[in-house]
């Protein structure tokens, strides 16, 4: 019997001492867990310093050239084409012939409603002569008057129509596109010439909020294109959007006068250099450091350790450089990358 109690107690304090041991282990493991815990909750960022730069005051912006004029002459009326006097690349002039029509349907409603117009005519002779000896009514004599300038109108219309058949420039410019061939038959509308006037071309660019207000009507303009580095040409405002679109920018356009070459072409980019070319300093960030976009006008700044979201008053753009007008000072780090992953007070790391 005492052999079983003293079996038991020491049964007994094994298991005691299997519980202590568990847990103190399990105590270990939690405060571990709690410190790689702690470290975890830290978000990665890239942060940089807000500072004050020498930066280009120019606000600088890209669009494309279009042309001053353009025009797409289609067809009036059905017909053979039977001569096309230009081909791509001929400098027209207003009002010149770029095509003939073959006109036999025309002609022969020209020659219809010329003889009902010259019966009508002798008509109201004849009837004239009646009325004069009391053999018709006045009433009588003015409707066949009525049916001779109905005839006169039917008339004109067909020589309008007949005179359809010579396709001509509406004003001076540069056959870009011809599609038709001597044979071809030609249906109303029916595009048949695109000509265009690049002697002046539009310069159609976008203009953001904080600039828009520098830019005024008439203005002189510097504007380049890369594909003629050696060349710059003057621009004039011509239009200025009242209304912005979805991104707050305001759609500008400017009037530019080829060189006597037309090397300018519509379609290619061009650059835009709105200001002076002097410098100026300024307190900036980075474009990247804004939450969403610059119209936000929101960063993550970072404090003890912190992300801290913050209201700023954005200036002017300097390419990737936003100008600080109000919100944070000098030398304070905002964030750069990884802000999706923040909320205002997350813990942050900055790596580099």
């Amino acid at each position: 019997m005492k052999k079983i109690i003293i079996t038991g107690i020491v049964v007994i304090a094994a298991l005691a001492g299997i519980m202590y041991v568990l847990n103190k282990n399990k105590a270990v493991n939690e405060e571990q867990t709690a410190i790689v815990g702690q470290k975890n909750a830290a978000v990665a960022v890239r942060a940089e310093v807000a500072d004050f730069k020498d930066v280009n005051a120019q606000y600088i912006t890209n669009g494309t050239f279009a042309p001053n004029q353009e025009v797409k002459i289609s067809a009036e009326t059905p017909g053979l084409v039977s001569r096309v006097l230009v081909k791509e690349g001929s400098v027209v002039g207003a009002g010149q012939t770029l095509a003939i029509i073959k006109a036999d349907q025309q002609n022969v409603g020209v020659s219809n409603a010329q003889a009902v117009y010259n019966n009508a005519k002798a008509e109201v002779t004849r009837f004239e002569g009646a009325y004069a000896t009391g053999g018709v009514t006045k009433q009588q004599l003015d409707q066949v008057k009525l049916q001779l300038e109905n005839a006169k109108n039917n008339l004109k219309s067909a020589q309008i129509t007949a005179g359809d058949v010579v396709v001509k420039a509406s004003f001076s410019g540069i056959v870009n596109k011809k599609n038709i061939e001597p044979g071809s038959y030609v249906n109303p509308g029916m595009e048949l010439f695109e000509v265009v006037n690049v002697s002046t071309l539009k310069l159609k660019v976008n203009v953001d909020e904080k600039n828009i207000g520098f830019v005024k009507m008439g203005q002189s303009i510097k504007v380049e294109s890369a594909v003629l580095a050696d060349q710059t040409f003057e621009g004039r405002v011509s239009f200025i959007a009242p209304k912005a679109d979805a991104s707050l920018n305001f759609p500008v356009e400017l009037e530019i006068k080829n060189n006597a070459n037309k090397d300018l072409k519509a379609g290619m980019y061009g650059t835009a250099f709105f200001g002076s070319e002097q410098s100026a300093n300024a307190l900036v960030i980075p474009r990247s450091a804004f939450v969403g976009s610059v119209s936000s006008n929101q960063v993550f700044i970072v404090k003890e350790g912190k992300a801290v979201l913050t209201k700023v008053v954005s200036g002017r753009i300097f390419g990737e450089n936003i100008e600080i007008i109000s919100g944070i000072t000098k030398g304070m780090q905002v964030i750069t990358t990884g802000q999706i992953n923040l909320l205002d007070g997350t813990a942050v790391e900055i790596i580099k």
